[in-house]
């Protein structure tokens, strides 16, 4: 560098020499794009948190709600199995509605963002598969330990609450 900064003041002395290397350059472009990504990390990290949140607080709502259901169900017979299947179906539901709302959006904010470089790759449909499926297991996991703890709660204790 320090020979390039001599050759330059002999070849134009009356300006000045800005030299940096390649690595730099690209190092500063990107520099943007890492601060974007951090944030973007966080906030959904927050934004999983707190709907994590939510959904839990729906789930002790609504399983509040049918305690009677669940216990006329367990009298009647039916398996814990059953009854967590049935507790989940609703939550499993309203995913896979935000789903068909956000999927589409996602893909139009990414193809948009990607298409601003001029080397990108596809989106391809098995990325959103996995983030369905993961939002679906994440939901599931939020809501399990209330619903697990409902179907195994006595009968007798949720048919005498009133």
């Amino acid at each position: 560098m320090d020979k390039l900064k001599q050759l330059w003041k002999e070849v134009a002395p009356q300006s000045e020499f800005i030299g940096t290397f390649l690595d730099e350059n690209v190092d500063a472009w990107y520099q943007n794009e890492e601060q974007l990504s951090r944030i973007c990390s966080l906030a959904s990290s927050i934004a999983i948190l707190l709907s994590c949140l939510g959904l839990f607080a729906v789930a002790l709502m609504i399983i509040e709600q049918r305690t009677k259901e669940i216990g006329i169900r367990k009298v009647m017979g039916a398996s814990i199995t059953s009854i967590i299947v049935t507790l989940s179906q609703s939550f499993v539901k309203l995913v896979l509605i935000a789903l068909v709302i956000a999927l589409p959006i996602a893909w139009f904010l990414m193809k948009t963002w990607l298409d601003s470089y001029l080397e990108h790759i596809a989106i391809s449909v098995w990325v959103f598969a996995g983030v369905g499926l993961g939002a679906i297991l994440v939901a599931l996991a939020t809501v399990s330990f209330q619903t697990i703890k409902a179907a195994l709660v006595n009968p007798v204790k949720s048919l005498r609450s009133e």
